[in-house]
């Protein structure tokens, strides 16, 4: 009886260690998978977000302020004329557990634009976020994600207030519009910032271009 109990965990365990190397496999294929789809996503979201751009340029080093929202990634957005501002990739806590933002600002301290990259929340309610046929104002039809278009910073963002609340979902629009005003706050400090910088930097570059050009005085009588 024993030999038999033995054998049996024995054929148990391979059984368990061939399942789990099949679904190591199938992760490794799936994710590779993901991540491209992913990758396509996020590039044609840039597009639409700024069509005139040329470059995404990839920024290192900003940090959340806030421990539940994390900047996935954050982006330098350039045509071939001149800068057009920053979009950012933020990840937060929503109803129905963590949503992807991608939102966009422009140089005129304003939102350009926001897509949901991910969004768990519950069908009909707060997943009418990134639904394009749920208005928040029917008559203008313009979606909860539409109102934030072209909406200054310098606003509130406040759900109920400048924020229109998606119906029965408050919870869901106040997460998401957390998400977005922070987001859109840190892009205007690292805009500020560069912006400070830059001056400061050219001045260096040309006061050691005088430096360098300059020619020796002559000697004295």
């Amino acid at each position: 009886m024993k030999k038999d109990m033995t054998k049996l965990g024995m054929t148990l365990m391979l059984f368990a260690s061939l399942a789990c190397a099949s679904l190591a496999v199938v992760y490794a294929f799936t994710k590779e998978s993901i991540d491209k789809q992913s990758e396509i996503q996020l590039q044609a979201s840039l597009k639409e977000l700024f069509p005139q751009a040329t470059a995404f340029e990839p920024i290192q080093g900003l940090v959340s302020p806030d421990p539940n929202i994390k900047f996935e990634a954050a982006y330098e957005v350039k045509s071939d004329m001149a800068p057009l501002g920053l979009a950012m990739k933020a990840t937060g806590p929503s109803y129905g557990g963590a949503a992807t933002l991608l939102v966009g600002i422009d140089l005129h301290r304003s939102i350009a634009g926001v897509r949901v990259m991910a969004l768990n929340d519950t069908p009909g309610l707060g997943m009418n976020a990134s639904s394009p046929t749920y208005y928040v104002d029917k008559t203008k039809k313009v979606t909860f994600l539409g109102q934030f278009n072209e909406k200054f910073l310098t606003d509130p963002f406040e759900v109920k207030k400048d924020v229109v609340a998606i119906t029965a979902a408050t919870i869901s629009s106040r997460s998401l519009t957390k998400i977005i005003k922070l987001a859109g706050d840190a892009a205007i400090a690292y805009m500020d910032q560069k912006a400070i910088s830059a001056p400061a930097e050219n001045g260096a570059s040309a006061d050691a271009g005088t430096d360098a050009n300059a020619q020796p005085q002559a000697g004295g009588k």
